[in-house]
């Protein structure tokens, strides 16, 4: 399981080929560019404001780091889909796949936290602020460790193996060697860690917050301005933002990876619609990548309203 199925679809003709292959390996390397760029901009604005020790500003670095863990795949990938074999070894194999699961755990675990914190920030505001800088980096770590312990066996999943192409030449691929079974539920196990359970938390905290906001605002005194959104508000609209955009851009990759799992028949697709198909997911999960850093900068500047405005109350 990975974005890199690619290594197991039959090829399209060389023609199609190349112009597949050439389209989508130019667009991942200006995702690659724009993303890095923005993800290491995004790093050097929350290191310079970490000595607020806020647990927005470390989650933001938290997905940063894993937006750029993720990219830097990239060049592999690309390389990859021109030179049509794997020249990165047993141990590439295992390691860069992994950081696929890894970098997509990170991140949805670390924005599920920040949903919670902001939740708590509404409903229990004392509390959130008694919590420590080291609480806060703990639970960054946490995020991280989870992450990593639901990666393992990926890596020991994968290994490099060697398959006849449609030529007749032999080539390196990645894959997976566990029984078929046991593929099929750990696959579906990180479907649910990475999307289904984290979405369903997500969605409980946000109805509990908008019953919270809708009773705030009918028991309000009409002509104090409510109808205009608090920063605060801002805030949560933006951290949604995020979640959305990564379930828009994980969710066709997961039930590209599930379908074949739980269909009785193969798909009877054409070889270059495969392809594009295969490519096409492997683009959407990077390009959440690079949509970020500007999320990030909007939820930031939205952040720091907010906290101007708590000053000041």
């Amino acid at each position: 399981m990975s974005n890199k199925s690619f290594l197991s679809a039959g090829p399209p003709t060389a023609d199609e080929e190349l112009v597949i292959t050439s389209t989508f390996g130019s667009l991942l390397s200006v995702v690659y560019i724009v993303g890095v760029s923005g993800n290491v901009y995004t790093l050097a604005v929350m290191c310079h404001s970490i000595r607020f020790a806020t647990s927005m500003y470390i989650s933001i670095i938290n997905l940063a780091l894993a937006d750029l863990l993720y990219l830097s795949t990239i060049p592999f990938v690309v390389s990859t889909y021109f030179l049509k074999d794997w020249y990165f070894g047993d141990v590439g194999c295992r390691v860069l796949l992994s950081l696929d699961l890894l970098t997509m755990h990170a991140s949805i675990f670390t924005l599920t936290v920040m949903c919670s914190e902001r939740y708590l920030a509404v409903t229990k505001p004392l509390d959130t602020v008694r919590r420590s800088k080291s609480y806060r980096k703990a639970l960054a770590c946490g995020v991280w460790l989870l992450s990593l312990l639901l990666t393992v066996p990926m890596m020991v999943m994968v290994a490099q193996t060697s398959a006849t192409s449609p030529d007749g030449g032999v080539k390196r691929v990645c894959a997976p060697t566990w029984a078929p079974l046991a593929y099929k539920v750990y696959v579906t196990l990180l479907f649910g860690t990475s999307i289904m359970a984290p979405g369903l938390i997500i969605g409980y905290l946000y109805v509990k917050l908008a019953r919270t906001y809708l009773e705030s605002q009918s028991n309000a005194v009409i002509g104090k301005g409510e109808n205009k959104r608090s920063p605060k508000q801002k805030v949560l609209l933006m951290i949604f933002t995020i979640v959305l955009v990564f379930w828009a851009c994980f969710l066709p990759f997961w039930i590209w990876q599930l379908l074949p799992l739980y269909r009785s028949e193969p798909l009877s697709l054409a070889s270059r619609t495969h392809t594009c198909i295969n490519y096409l997911v492997a683009s959407l999960t990077y390009s959440n990548s690079c949509i970020n850093p500007f999320l990030y900068t909007l939820l930031t500047r939205n952040y720091r309203e907010y906290l101007k405005n708590r000053h000041r109350a």
